[in-house]
């Protein structure tokens, strides 16, 4: 079920304050400028113009229009637009809020793709406001749409990792989430943020406190429709668990 449109939309908090807010004004504005032209009105629209939500309480519209700055800058590290990247972020915001406000979360979007803005500023309000778990599932997704075409881009990677530091995610855990999507002899270990020294204790150890770490209960606040997304981490920590398992 999607997210009804007065929630996205009348439910935002600390997003329309500071930086982000400014990104949104304009983008706003000039949707509002053609909506105009061709006789229709953005008065349906109402922004939550309130004090920024207590932390860690982000709201689901908070986390979806930070998620369009965020999916902007990655998708232009590497110098290119794809289709397959647009068609992620609209499958993305589909299955979480449903077509309709997709349709208008897309021509924000496309308006945000178009600005030019200071990465760690923008990261930084996210890291005042938005709990650690939250910022976690953000790297996640941004890791899903650099995945879109089939190959993630070091570009891309090196955009992730930027975003993933100011908004003050461990290099452990940035490596556990990467490795949930670039696979090789050694994923499964840094999954759980492990060598492959480790023993069967210390293996046992980790899987029950990445479980902790990424369990789906962590982003309840997010709603439904997000917890059911961060379920895909919480899996990936079990097949990680169960593949050192199997080879040993």
């Amino acid at each position: 079920m999607g997210i009804s449109s007065r929630l996205i939309w009348g439910g935002l908090g600390w997003v329309m304050l500071g930086p982000i807010g400014a990104i949104i004004g304009y983008s706003m504005a000039a949707m509002s400028e053609r909506q105009q032209v061709r006789g229709t009105s953005t008065r349906g629209i109402g922004w939550g113009w309130n004090d920024p939500s207590p932390y860690p309480k982000t709201k689901p519209g908070d986390f979806a229009v930070s998620l369009l700055v965020l999916f902007a800058y990655v998708m232009k590290a590497d110098k290119q637009l794809l289709k397959s990247e647009l068609n992620y972020v609209k499958q993305f915001f589909t299955q979480n809020f449903g077509h309709q406000n997709t349709e208008e979360l897309m021509i924000l979007f496309k308006d945000i793709l178009k600005q030019d803005y200071s990465l760690p500023t923008i990261c930084r309000q996210i890291k005042s406001q938005m709990d650690h778990p939250s910022r976690l599932e953000m790297i996640h997704v941004l890791f899903g749409l650099s995945q879109a075409d089939g190959n993630i881009d070091p570009l891309e990677i090196d955009a992730i990792r930027k975003i993933a530091n100011y908004l003050g995610i461990s290099h452990a855990d940035f490596d556990s989430i990467k490795a949930m999507f670039v696979k090789d002899t050694t994923s499964a270990y840094r999954v759980l943020e492990i060598d492959s020294s480790a023993s069967g204790d210390d293996i046992k150890r980790a899987y029950r406190k990445m479980a902790n770490k990424y369990h789906p209960d962590k982003v309840s606040h997010l709603g439904e429709e997000f917890q059911q997304m961060a379920e895909e981490k919480f899996k990936s920590i079990n097949v990680a668990y169960q593949q050192i398992k199997e080879e040993r």
